[in-house]
């Protein structure tokens, strides 16, 4: 795999920014020269981190290229400091910049497949949020997403305290102006079902012991409610990145990759 750190001017943000993205090296087959690799596009993950931490967790704490590489795909690891993935109520509007600029940038810069086929997102806490946040409003653009312990009730739960996020004000103003917006996972949901809409693959995971478990189950029986199809996985666990890192292994397990077992990647 090739590990690149990218910086670069946003312009939504109006700041410099930083992504980290690993790319498959594809390895010369017998009585192929290196010259003769072929060019090729790869499927693609967007990667989100969580609340308190930035482009480089899922590098630092996981083996995530190790993981990526058997499968062929290339990761896209973002920073959108403490946003929750939104146009915050003040401050910048990463929203747009997760949503737009950011797989835009990517695609133009990296050889990423532009097919919706293949490309995924999913992320932890925040970024789970953040991943189904994606998938639920942009539907066509993702064949699957995946949410590792999110925070996927904002406004039904406990998420949006001054004791569990003390800067909410300064991304939602306030808890009900959450709820019906394009920030309300379980809003989402309903309209989906509502308008039939075909949602990309969903995949939820969360510990028994995390502090989102609660929430988690919120979103469970929402999806049920409304008859999503969702795999979902539970067991013993905390917010914890050991937990996570056993989780994205099955994760990229799941996404619906096509894999040529003939061509091996490094």
């Amino acid at each position: 795999m090739a590990f690149l750190q990218c910086d670069f001017f946003s312009e939504t943000l109006q700041i410099s920014c930083s992504l980290n993205v690993i790319i498959p090296q594809r390895m010369a087959c017998e009585n192929e020269s290196v010259s003769e690799i072929p060019r090729e596009t790869f499927p693609s993950l967007y990667l989100l981190h969580g609340l308190s931490d930035d482009h480089t967790a899922w590098m630092r704490r996981t083996s995530i290229e190790r993981y990526a590489a058997n499968a062929g795909l290339a990761v896209i690891m973002p920073a959108v400091n403490r946003s929750f993935y939104a146009n915050m109520y003040r401050g910048a509007n990463y929203w747009d910049f997760i949503s737009e600029e950011v797989p835009a940038f990517a695609e133009r810069l990296f050889p990423l497949s532009s097919d919706p086929n293949n490309r995924f997102v999913a992320g932890l806490s925040m970024g789970g949020y953040g991943a189904f946040k994606l998938a639920l409003n942009y539907p066509n653009r993702f064949a699957a997403a995946a949410s590792l312990s999110g925070a996927l009730d904002l406004a039904g739960s406990e998420n949006l305290s001054e004791e569990r996020l003390p800067d909410a004000g300064n991304i939602f103003k306030d808890a009900e102006s959450v709820i019906g917006s394009n920030n309300d996972l379980i809003h989402l949901l309903t309209k989906a079902a509502l308008e039939r809409t075909s949602l990309p693959k969903l995949y939820q995971c969360c510990g028994t012991e995390d502090f989102l478990y609660d929430a988690n189950q919120n979103f469970l029986t929402h999806a049920k409610a409304n008859a999503i199809p969702l795999t979902y996985e539970e067991g013993p666990g905390e917010h914890e990145w050991g937990y996570w890192d056993t989780h994205i292994q099955k994760v990229i397990d799941w996404l619906p990759l096509e894999i040529d077992e003939e061509v091996s990647y490094k």
